[in-house]
């Protein structure tokens, strides 16, 4: 079943540069991960299997960013936009996508339209990987087409999007409540999100105002766990662990296939190795980036130690930053210029090996039978790993 509300289509109200969204400090994202007895009990065979498979996926030392993504910010009153689903119903991920009436968790999605500020953009449709700005206009039948909007204290998150005849076209739209503390499930267990793992995207993101704000303070790091991806093909088949919710299971690069026992699952956190010569780091660029870059990589390997990074879907590229097309900040600033080629290579040179997955509770079998957290959920302590 689809619930589709049709309303007239504006785009209105211009994007404005504004931090990443954040959800309340005490959420899961912001735990400081480094103390020893949190290593998970497997994690080196774990990363040794990993590195015997290729390691991140472009190179064992490959360690790139991509920094295609946007996060747009819109302004009250902004008329919404409807959602329907790309290639009729039955491609909509339900009951994942879409939001929930409270206390109704098996009755159909309400309706929802999205907020488009004008001058916008969908992931990889501009600057260094589109055209010369951002723009609503996703090939999403081929790419993943993340769309980020933060509306006071609602992110909307859809994925394949695209916007045209004045609809969202998405196979999966929804909203994240930033004043919440999400329950170990997350918004739902089994359910996915517009990433594999259902976990939120644009508060895992990282981007150039975050990095200013973090290089104003001594050994400063960016305060929050960041999002990384691996090939669905290095991914444990079928399975997950909080504080993911969902994951894939396939073969190939279209699902998690890989049935080793030692496999990483979906929902992984990873953490750089406390011992690692953070001090002494020099960015893998720092023949084109100078000494920014190399101030920039150590923020960065400074917060992988701390807060790890989290497994959240399947691709080619680990990290994810955010463009600097809207921020006030740029990536040149800090010696990673997006539109050359080693602009994403900063962190060239660290292995899976240089880290240590963090136990976060059992693996947890996939089966697909979402069942959403209601809207109104009461959040009880439930990341005491």
């Amino acid at each position: 079943m689809r619930v589709l509300m049709l309303l007239p289509f504006f785009v209105c109200g211009t994007v404005a540069a504004d931090t990443l969204p954040r959800f309340p400090p005490n959420a899961v994202w912001y735990q400081d991960v480094s103390a020893p007895a949190l290593k998970h009990p497997n994690s080196d065979a774990m990363l040794t299997h990993l590195s015997s498979l290729g390691g991140w996926g472009m190179g064992a030392t490959s360690f790139q960013i991509d920094f295609s993504f946007y996060v747009l910010h819109a302004s009250s009153g902004i008329p919404t936009t409807p959602v329907v689903p790309l290639g009729g119903a039955d491609n909509y991920y339900y009951p994942d996508c879409g939001d929930f009436p409270p206390h109704s968790p098996l009755l159909a999605p309400v309706p929802l339209p999205i907020p488009l500020p004008s001058r916008g953009g969908i992931e990889g449709t501009g600057p260094p990987y589109g055209a010369s700005m951002p723009s609503y206009t996703c090939n999403n039948n081929n790419n993943d087409c993340h769309m980020l909007i933060v509306q006071g204290n609602t992110l909307y998150e859809s994925g394949n999007s695209n916007v045209t005849g004045g609809n969202v076209e998405a196979e999966c739209a929804l909203t994240w409540d930033l004043t919440k503390v999400y329950p170990r499930q997350g918004r739902g267990e089994q359910c996915t999100s517009t990433d594999a793992a259902g976990y939120p995207v644009a508060p895992l993101l990282f981007n150039a105002d975050e990095m200013y704000a973090a290089e104003q303070v001594p050994n400063g790091d960016l305060g929050h766990a960041i999002r990384f991806i691996l090939k669905n093909s290095r991914m444990m088949k079928g399975a997950y662990v909080h504080p993911a919710n969902h994951g894939t299971s396939g073969t190939g690069e279209h699902g998690a296939s890989d049935t080793n026992p030692n496999a990483v699952p979906y929902g992984s956190r990873l953490r750089l190795k406390a011992s690692y010569p953070v001090a002494s780091f020099i960015a893998g660029n720092v023949a084109d980036g100078g000494a920014a870059a190399t101030a920039a990589a150590r923020v960065l390997l400074r917060t992988l130690q701390k807060y790890g990074m989290v497994l959240s879907d399947g691709g080619s590229v680990p990290l994810t930053a955010e463009s600097d097309y809207y921020t006030t900040y740029k990536w040149t600033e800090f010696g990673m210029d997006p539109n050359s080629q080693s602009g994403g290579q900063v962190l060239f040179g660290i292995q899976v090996t240089d880290f240590e997955v963090v136990y976060t509770g059992p693996t947890i079998p996939l089966t697909y039978n979402c069942v959403p957290t209601p809207a109104d959920f009461i959040f009880i302590d439930g990341y005491d790993y």
